[in-house]
C-alpha cells in the first residue's frame, strides 16, 4: 500500500477489544509496508556497522604495508557507504508511509465510526474524545505501528554483529556478547514507571481537550450566563495538571536517556581497556582492537531504538485504548442490511411507545421529557441509542435496511443541528431528491433575513448563496442556525422527516410562518415534528400525547387542549394547582398573563396559561401573521 492509494476501498474490522490487539491487527494489515521497512532497515543497519571492520582492515593493512588489503577495504568502505545511503534512503520512505497509512486508517475507521453511529456517539463517547482520538493519538498509534519495523531490525543487525565480534576477535566479542545484552536490558526496570506517568499525562490531557472543546461548542452560552471565566479557570487548571504530568513523565524519559548514554560508555571503557591489554600482549592486532571499539561506538546507534520503542509504545498504547473504545461501540438494533435496498414507503410506527405518524400528513408528537423526545426521535430515525424494538416505516424494520437506505427514508434532525464551515451553497450541497429547491427550502424555513445578513456581511461576493458560514455557525444567532439546518432538511425532501424542537431558538411571529411554509412544502410527505408550541401544534394535521412513554391522546391541539389535562399542562406550562383547579371546575383565565412578545420565546413558555388564552392567542397570531 502506496500514500497515493488512501483511503483505503476497505479499512477492515478492526479487533477492538483492547489497546494492544489493535496495534497488532494494525501490524498485521501493513505486513507488507512492514516487512519493505525491516529490509531497507537491514540494510541500513548493517552497512553502518560493517564499516568498523572496514576501518579495521584499512588500519591493519596500513601496519603491514600491503596495498592490496588497503584497495580491498576501500573498496568494501564504499559499499557500505553505498548500503548505508540507498537503505537509509528507502527505510526512511517506507517508515512515513507505514506511518501515515496507519494513521490514516485508523482516522477512516474512526469516520466509518462516526457515521455509522451519527448523534448516537457523542451520547456514549465525549466529543471532546473522539477530536483527541481522531487528531493527536491517530499519530502516536502511527508511529509506534511504524517503529516496530525499525526496531526489529536494529535488534537483528545487533546480534548479528555480537555474533561477528565473537568470530572476528573472540577475546572482545566475549565482552561485547556480554555487555550488549544488559545494556538493552538496562532500562526494563524503569519503563513501567515511565509508562504509568505516560498514561496520567495523555488522561489528563485527554481531560483538558474535551474540556476546550465543550468550552468552545458552548461559549455563546457561556457568555449569556456570565460563565466564561468559571470555565476558563478550569481548563488553566485542567492545563497546568498537563503540564506538571507532562515534566514528570519527561524527567523519567530523560533518566531512560541518561542510562542509555552511560552504560554504552562504560561498555566501551572496558572494551579499551581490555583491549589494551590484549594488544600490548601482543594477543590482537591494532587493527582489530580499532574494528572492536568502532563497533561499540556504532551500536550505540541501533540500541537507542530500544529506548525510542518503549517510549512508542507507552505513548501509543494509552491512545490504542481510546480508540479501540470508540471503534468498539456499535448501533443498539442492527442487523446489517438484511433486506434489499429500498425506500419504503408508508407510516411511520414506533412499537415501543405506539406512536404512528400516518404516511403523507404533518404529525405533532407532545412529550413532557425532551430528553425522551431526543431517543424517541432516534429510534424513528433507524438508529436508537438503546436496545428495542426497531421503528417501521411502511412496516418495513429500519434497523432490517442497509444503512444508507434507512437514513435516505428517515431523516432525523435533532435539536442541536451542526451546521458545517463554508459557503451556504455548499452547505446546502446534500443528498436530495430534487423535487425541493434551495430556494423553496429556504423560504419555507423563513430565511430572508439570514440571506440578506450574510450578504451584507460577505466581502467576496454580494450572493448570499456564496457567503461563508463559520464553524458550527458562530457568527449566527441560534434561530438564524435552526431555520438554515431546517432548510437544509427540507431540501433533502425524505420520504419521512423528523424534527426534534426545530423552532426553539425563533420569534413567535417567525415560528407561525415557519409552520405554514413547512406544511405547504412538505404537502403529501411524511413530517413529525416534536414540539410543545401551540403555533406549530395549532397547524398539525394529528398531534399524538406521550405521557411515561407510552400514546395516552390523540387528536387536534384545540381538542386535546380542552379535554386532555396532561397535554395542557406541557402545552401551557400549567403549575399542578392549576390542573387541578381546571380538573375542580374552576373557571380557566381568571389570573393575568404576561404578553407573548415578537422576539423571544422566554416568555409564552414560562407562565402559566389557561386554554381560553392560549385559544384567544393564536387566533390573534393568526391574524397578525
Amino acid at each position: 500500500m502506496q500514500i497515493q492509494d488512501l483511503p483505503y476501498p476497505d479499512p477492515g474490522v478492526p479487533d477492538a477489544r483492547s489497546g494492544p490487539r489493535f496495534l497488532w491487527w494494525l501490524f498485521r494489515n501493513q505486513l507488507g509496508g512492514q516487512l519493505k521497512s525491516l529490509a531497507w532497515g537491514l540494510l541500513h543497519f548493517a552497512s553502518v556497522s560493517a564499516l568498523p571492520f572496514c576501518v579495521g582492515l584499512a588500519i591493519q593493512a596500513v601496519v603491514d604495508h600491503s596495498g592490496t588489503r588497503l584497495a580491498v577495504a576501500g573498496g568494501l568502505m564504499v559499499l557500505c557507504c553505498a548500503g548505508n545511503a540507498i537503505g537509509d534512503t528507502f527505510l526512511h520512505r517506507s517508515a512515513i508511509t507505514n506511518w501515515i497509512t496507519a494513521a490514516a486508517r485508523v482516522q477512516q475507521l474512526l469516520a466509518r465510526k462516526t457515521a455509522l453511529l451519527g448523534s448516537a456517539l457523542t451520547r456514549r463517547v465525549a466529543a471532546g474524545e473522539v477530536v483527541a482520538v481522531s487528531t493527536g493519538d491517530v499519530e502516536k498509534i502511527g508511529w509506534f505501528v511504524e517503529a516496530v519495523s525499525r526496531f526489529t531490525a536494529a535488534a537483528l543487525t545487533i546480534v548479528l554483529v555480537c555474533v561477528a565480534l565473537v568470530v572476528y576477535q573472540p577475546a572482545l566479542g566475549v565482552v561485547v556478547l556480554v555487555g550488549l545484552p544488559v545494556l538493552a536490558l538496562a532500562v526494563l526496570p524503569l519503563l513501567p514507571r515511565a509508562t504509568r506517568r505516560a498514561d496520567v499525562q495523555r488522561d489528563k490531557a485527554g481531560r483538558a481537550t474535551e474540556l476546550a472543546s465543550d468550552t468552545v461548542a458552548g461559549l455563546r452560552v457561556l457568555r449569556g450566563i456570565g460563565g466564561e471565566e468559571l470555565f476558563l479557570d478550569r481548563y488553566r487548571s485542567a492545563s497546568q495538571e498537563v503540564r506538571h504530568a507532562a515534566v514528570r513523565s519527561a524527567r523519567m524519559w530523560a533518566l531512560i536517556s541518561a542510562v542509555q548514554v552511560l552504560l554504552p560508555g562504560l561498555l566501551l571503557i572496558a572494551v579499551v581497556w581490555h583491549g589494551v591489554h590484549l594488544a600490548r600482549e601482543g594477543r590482537i592486532e591494532v587493527g582489530e582492537l580499532v574494528a572492536v571499539y568502532s563497533s561499540v561506538m556504532i551500536l550505540t546507534y541501533p540500541l537507542r531504538h530500544f529506548e525510542e520503542i518503549a517510549m512508542a509504545y507507552s505513548f501509543s498504547r494509552p491512545s490504542a485504548k481510546r480508540a479501540a473504545r470508540v471503534l468498539s461501540l456499535e448501533r443498539a438494533t442492527d442487523t446489517a442490511g438484511s433486506r434489499a435496498a429500498e425506500i419504503p414507503a408508508g407510516d411511520l410506527y414506533d412499537p415501543a411507545t405506539g406512536l404512528l405518524a400516518p404516511a403523507g400528513r404533518f404529525t405533532a408528537v407532545v412529550c413532557g421529557d425532551p430528553d425522551a423526545a431526543g431517543r424517541l426521535a432516534e429510534r424513528l430515525g433507524g438508529h436508537p441509542s438503546e436496545k428495542g424494538a426497531s421503528a417501521l416505516l411502511g412496516g418495513v424494520p429500519l434497523d432490517e435496511l442497509p444503512l444508507k437506505s434507512a437514513r435516505t427514508a428517515v431523516l432525523v434532525q435533532d435539536k442541536d443541528p451542526v451546521l458545517l464551515s463554508g459557503t451556504l451553497r455548499e452547505l446546502l450541497d446534500v443528498p436530495a431528491s430534487g423535487a425541493v429547491g434551495a430556494e423553496e427550502a429556504l423560504a419555507a424555513a423563513q430565511c430572508g433575513d439570514v440571506l440578506a445578513a450574510l450578504a451584507q456581511g460577505s466581502l467576496d461576493s454580494d450572493d448570499p448563496m456564496d457567503a461563508r458560514i463559520t464553524e458550527r455557525g458562530r457568527s449566527l444567532s441560534g434561530g438564524q442556525r435552526q431555520r438554515l439546518a431546517l432548510a437544509r432538511s427540507l431540501i433533502t425532501d425524505p420520504e419521512a422527516l423528523v424534527l426534534d424542537e426545530p423552532t426553539s431558538a425563533v420569534d413567535s411571529h417567525t415560528e407561525a410562518r415557519i409552520a405554514e411554509g413547512v406544511r405547504t412544502l412538505r404537502a403529501g410527505r411524511t413530517t413529525v415534528v416534536f414540539t410543545s408550541s401551540p403555533l406549530l401544534l395549532d397547524r398539525a394535521d394529528r398531534i399524538v400525547f406521550l405521557h411515561e412513554g407510552e400514546v395516552v391522546a390523540v387528536g387536534s391541539h384545540r381538542e386535546l387542549v380542552h379535554t386532555e389535562p396532561r397535554y395542557r399542562a406541557v402545552v401551557t406550562r400549567e403549575t399542578e394547582e392549576e390542573t387541578a383547579a381546571h380538573g375542580d371546575g374552576v373557571p380557566a383565565g381568571t389570573g393575568p398573563a404576561k404578553p407573548l412578545t415578537d422576539d423571544g420565546r422566554g416568555d409564552d413558555r414560562d407562565d402559566a396559561l389557561s386554554d381560553d388564552d392560549v385559544l384567544h392567542r393564536l387566533e390573534e397570531i393568526e391574524e397578525t401573521a
